[in-house]
């Protein structure tokens, strides 16, 4: 039991000795298989069971019911209890722990009070104002807990945070009232590609003009690219529209890529904001692109391909010069348009959608003091998103009188009420009684969980007829709310917690050994994924396709990633005979698909060859940079986050005072030497032994996701080594016999994947008791279907 007690603390595992010393159906149990151990005397761990008590509502004895069910107690090595004894131990315990389990839900909820996190607050503005700023990152970052940002228990509501979302609530009424009242400001203007390559003065880093059309090149120089007639004169949403796009001397591929960004673009201003990637081919086309862009930024455009030969700047310092050379006769790659047309607009709601969030069907000028309450009383109930009573409205519309006594004119303190009700916690947090959820709690709950935002009218609505307890509705607005385009945020913010995608700028890849890597790669990545959950969800695909599928979401960039080993053994240079810069050999995506992936049409669901290493989500890069460092990988990393995100088994802490591994970067020892050693520590074993396999199996894949045989610089340190063996005792000697064991495990997978969905969307992870539901969930194995499950079931629609 040894390996037990680090799970538990010391004060909490005096229940089960008790409870079964007491002469209860456990006492033999713990005679035979704990006491030795762990009595007075000898105290292994500095634990006594004797002396212990029973609590039926402590915790940890959820974890010991749970670690002896599973066989991970008592430790492999020691006698084992045979079937008979150990159900009648997990019977004895598991009864008072169910019955105390449900009582505490029933009296307090599983779920604590929680707030809006960040990314709802932003998309509830949004919606409930018809603005357009984005609020996130004005707003202090949320703490995960279990994973997710939106569980209560790693939520706070400082006075500090307070104040920023009192000072954010300001700056979004400061817009709706002003675009509501005053209209909406028009911009647009066409810069040809002349005036592109206009300077400034200062270091020349813009494009080339050559014959009518503007040219970028792959020079590696910071903020080569820049455009500084693109320059806006407001913060706002744009639509960037790239004229007339060409490739310049495309390779094998068909494409040459490139990334659009804007900013400063100054050495006092060094941050790029991504706007999209530029797909350039052979065949001329317009593309298009909708980016919020802050006033005084400007445009940068360059192809940023890691693997393209790159060109000389033709001039010292820190200057590009083009006078005296053709780039193209030269055989450089790189992207052509005739001109950048950029033109202001609001992507959320126009200036009459804004003024009928405000102030209903009345026109601004028609506002007088006897409309106030009726409008307060209006705006409340969508912004608590539930029905508002007179006494609750009361002290609102108290304040726009007192605003109206202090000689402000109605719109003022209309304005001032507002303000008020988006500081109450009836916005900023959930209201939610213990027991089964109304109708307009579970309208708040369904749309959070799969808008990210408020309920719509017709949840309002069927909310206020007391309808969404009925299972035929509810299922239709789980369908209703999947299909609708507002789910792209859902797609975005659970794949972000659930997958850490919102950790891949954590780590930055070794340049010297990782030469393919660059922006293009990471946001196909985090495309590629958030893609292929999407296929899965709008398909309603098995769950098994989070471990293996026959398809890809790929585009020609992360094809050619995906085909090859990583191409450092060739770097980039310049060849004294030529004076020419060379580049890396390009890898060919024939072994990876089998039918090639277009030119031009970004992601695209390809079929893999059965060879491909690749197929399903838990070998996409993103995956395996988020589980990597930038520089090495490991196993217990990779294992820990296989477990608990896609197989659903939680891994506890790392005992005090175990040293974390350290891989050899050299790769002349192999992790999983190092490995065997840790897992001699008794204490670090029994996890080890689930930790591991995933980690072994996924080890074939470097720090950004391309396939290596063997650790250090071109395969030619320690071979990896990818067998290993299941907790349950099963062998796998590679990634493909590994992805065959857990695909025929249906119903584990949709269980953890069960437990994930319900954690984010509710806030609050299952229970014990809760254990049961779960199981039944876990009976539908395919993603769309277990979300509906999901929200049918008590779990949900209970706090």
């Amino acid at each position: 039991m040894l390996a037990l007690i680090r799970l538990v603390p010391f004060a909490l595992f005096a229940t089960v000795c008790s409870f079964c010393r007491a002469g209860g159906p456990g006492a033999a149990f713990l005679d035979q298989h704990c006491i030795s151990c762990h009595d007075a005397d000898v105290k292994k761990g500095g634990l006594d069971l004797q002396s212990l008590k029973f609590d039926p509502n402590q915790s940890a004895w959820i974890k010991v019911f749970e670690r002896v069910r599973d066989g991970e107690m008592p430790p492999k090595k020691k006698a084992q209890p045979d079937k008979a004894e150990k159900d009648q131990f997990l019977a004895a315990l598991k009864e008072p722990l169910l019955k105390a389990d449900s009582e505490d839900i029933a009296s307090n909820g599983r779920v604590r009070s929680r707030r809006l996190t960040r990314v709802e607050y932003e998309h509830t503005l949004h919606d409930l104002l018809g603005i357009d700023i984005p609020l996130k990152t004005l707003l202090p970052e949320d703490r995960a807990s279990h994973g997710f940002e939106t569980v209560a228990d790693g939520q706070q509501l400082s006075h500090h945070q307070l104040a920023r979302y009192l000072d954010v609530a300001d700056l979004a009424l400061g817009d709706a009232f002003k675009r509501a009242v005053q209209g909406d400001e028009s911009f647009e203007k066409f810069v040809d590609p002349k005036a592109l390559s206009k300077s400034r003065g200062g270091n020349y880093r813009g494009p080339e003009f050559r014959k009518g059309e503007s040219l970028s090149w792959p020079i590696t120089l910071q903020f080569f690219g820049r455009m500084t007639e693109t320059t806006v004169p407001d913060d706002g949403w744009y639509r960037i529209t790239l004229k007339d796009v060409r490739a310049i001397n495309p390779g094998a591929e068909g494409v040459v890529w490139g990334t659009l960004r804007s900013g400063e673009c100054y050495s006092n201003a060094p941050l790029l904001f991504m706007i999209g990637l530029v797909e350039a081919t052979a065949t001329t086309r317009d593309l298009v692109y909708e980016a919020w862009i802050e006033k005084g930024h400007m445009l940068e455009l360059k192809p940023n391909d890691g693997l393209l030969k790159t060109a000389p700047t033709g001039a010292k310092g820190g200057n590009v010069s083009f006078n005296g050379r053709d780039l193209s006769k030269q055989g450089f790659e790189g992207i052509a348009h005739r001109g950048i047309n950029l033109q202001r607009i609001h992507p959320y709601a126009d200036q009459i959608a804004v003024s009928k969030n405000l102030f209903g069907e009345l026109e601004p000028q028609a506002i007088k003091s006897e409309s106030l309450n009726s409008l307060i009383t209006r705006f409340a109930t969508r912004a608590f998103r539930r029905p508002v009573t007179i006494e609750q409205a009361a002290p609102y519309h108290e304040i726009a009188k007192n605003s109206l006594v202090e000689g402000d004119t109605p719109i003022e303190a209309l304005r001032t009420a507002y303000r008020a009700i988006l500081c109450s916690p009836r916005f900023l947090t959930f209201i939610e009684a213990p027991g089964p959820l109304n109708d307009s709690a579970i309208a708040s709950r369904l749309s959070y969980a799969l808008w990210c935002s408020m309920p719509d009218e017709e949840l309002i609505r069927l909310a206020s007829q007391n309808k969404l307890h009925e299972r035929e509705v509810l299922a239709e607005q789980v369908e209703r709310l999947l299909t609708d385009a507002k789910s792209k945020r859902f797609i975005q913010s659970f794949t972000d917690q659930w997958l850490k995608l919102n950790q891949i700028d954590f780590t930055t890849p070794d340049v010297r050994q990782f030469r393919s890597f660059d922006p293009i790669l990471q946001t196909s990545m985090l495309e590629e994924t958030r893609a292929y959950f999407a296929e899965m969800l709008s398909d309603d695909l098995s769950i098994t396709h989070l471990i293996d599928s026959d398809f890809a979401m790929l585009n020609g960039r992360l094809a050619r990633h995906y085909a090859g080993e990583n191409p450092i053994q060739k770097k980039s240079g310049i060849s004294k005979k030529n004076k020419k810069t060379e580049a890396p050999s390009i890898p060919s995506s024939e072994n990876l698909v089998v039918s090639p992936v277009q030119p031009g049409k970004g992601l695209q669901k390809v079929v893999l060859k059965p060879d491909s290493k690749r197929g399903g989500l838990v070998t996409q890069g993103a995956i395996l940079k988020v589980t990597a460092d930038g520089t090495s990988t490991s196993p217990v990393v990779r294992g820990v986050f296989i477990n608990e995100r896609i197989l659903g088994n939680p891994i506890p802490p790392p005992p005090p005072g175990i040293p974390a591994i350290e891989p050899d970067i050299r790769g002349a020892t192999s992790i999983r030497d190092q490995l065997d050693k840790h897992r001699n520590n008794e204490s670090c074993a029994s996890c080890h032994q689930t930790i591991d396999p995933p980690g072994f199996a996924l080890e074939n894949y470097d720090p950004i996701g391309v396939w290596r045989s063997a650790y250090g610089q071109n395969n030619q340190g320690a071979s990896i080594n990818p067998a290993g063996t299941t907790p349950e005792g099963q062998l796998f000697n590679d990634l493909t016999t590994w992805k065959q064991l857990y695909t025929q495990r249906p119903q584990q997978l949709a269980r953890g994947f069960a437990q994930q969905f319900l954690t984010y969307a509710t806030g609050a992870p299952p229970r014990f008791s809760n254990e049961a539901e779960l199981d039944e969930i876990s009976k539908t194995t395919h993603l769309r279907s277990i979300i509906r499950e999901v929200v049918l079931s008590d779990i949900f629609q209970t706090k």
